[in-house]
């Protein structure tokens, strides 16, 4: 039988209500959860490792890379066939890319949560946490990096987006589509990534801002990024790369301060690029000096970028490292 390490770190699947509190709380640690899910010792057998007890929103980048030893000791253990993460879902998009940019193993990684906490009716955490091993165990995943798998949908932590607050089908993948499913005891694979960002990060580069362009927005959250010795900045513009004049100066200065400044688009889904060249329009922010992200969202660009220039990266290497797999900077 197929072995799985599964790593708890808190979230709205261990979450109960809390009378006090007026609001659901992580009170569930990870035998508590096992127990919820009938049918494990069916699947594999499972190795519980209990990290943390936290919402998601309170995971911080440094820890993120802590979190990523211990799930590289878990794949390292040779009688081990794949590891399950579960924790909240606020930011499971970012955490799980995070691992995938720092993690070689080729095992499968599925990080998994629930929408719903115990105290609630429908409470999909068991349901997924048995998807997640058994997809996890399963051969058909190994190479594909780190993913994400909730409600019988398996997506690569590239693209992989919360699109919903509280839908139990909130995650997709708006680029590229999923990756596959499990339906009952099947894990069905439809596509394949066409590759993987990789870094060799043991810290992470603090503080690197994501700011938001909106209408009528000026440079100043900018110069107040730079006031305040930002190591990196990500401009998540309009449409296809696209901002107000006075941002694109205020991003000129960043650049000319040593700054990295990454540029993609804050649309759903797509990318930033060079189509138009009215000042603050994507061409003249390439041309002054930022980097393109490919199709990563703002927020994994600034866990692509935090990771990067921790660990040492220049300007080319960063540029590469940003860059959709198989396409140039």
């Amino acid at each position: 039988m197929s072995r799985v390490a599964v790593v708890f770190l808190g979230g709205t699947i261990s979450a109960a209500w809390d009378p006090v509190a007026g609001g659901n709380v992580p009170t569930l640690d990870g035998a508590a959860i096992l127990a919820r899910t009938p049918g494990l010792d069916a699947v594999a057998q499972v190795v519980p490792i209990d990290l943390e007890r936290m919402p998601a929103s309170h995971l911080t980048l440094g820890r993120l890379l802590e979190i990523g030893d211990a799930i590289r000791r878990a794949a390292d253990d040779p009688d081990v066939d794949g590891v399950v993460v579960v924790q909240g879902t606020d930011t499971i998009d970012e955490t799980a890319f995070a691992w995938d940019l720092v993690l070689t193993t080729p095992k499968p990684v599925v990080v998994t949560g629930a929408m719903r906490s115990s105290s609630e009716p429908g409470y999909d955490g068991p349901a997924n946490l048995l998807d997640a091993v058994r997809a996890a165990a399963s051969p058909a995943l190994r190479g594909e990096g780190v993913t994400v798998l909730l409600a019988g949908s398996i997506h690569a932590a590239d693209d992989v987006a919360k699109t919903h607050a509280s839908s139990l089908t909130t995650f997709q993948s708006p680029n590229f589509g999923a990756l596959g499913s499990v339906t009952g005891e099947r894990v069905s694979i439809g596509r394949r990534r066409a590759g993987r960002r990789q870094v060799a990060a043991r810290i992470a580069a603090e503080p690197v801002f994501l700011i938001t362009a909106t209408t009528g927005m000026d440079g100043a959250l900018i110069d107040a990024a730079i006031a305040l010795g930002a190591r990196g900045i990500v401009v998540a513009a309009t449409g296809a790369g696209n901002t107000s004049a006075g941002l694109l100066d205020a991003g000129t200065r960043a650049i000319a301060a040593g700054i990295p400044v990454v540029l993609v688009t804050r649309t759903p889904a797509g990318r930033a690029g060079t189509g138009y060249a009215f000042p603050g329009g994507g061409a003249t922010w390439v041309r002054a000096g930022a980097m393109l992200a490919g199709t990563l969202s703002g927020p994994k660009a600034r866990v692509a970028l935090s990771f990067g220039i921790g660990a040492g990266l220049d300007a080319a290497a960063l540029a590469a490292l940003l860059a959709d797999p198989g396409e140039a900077g």
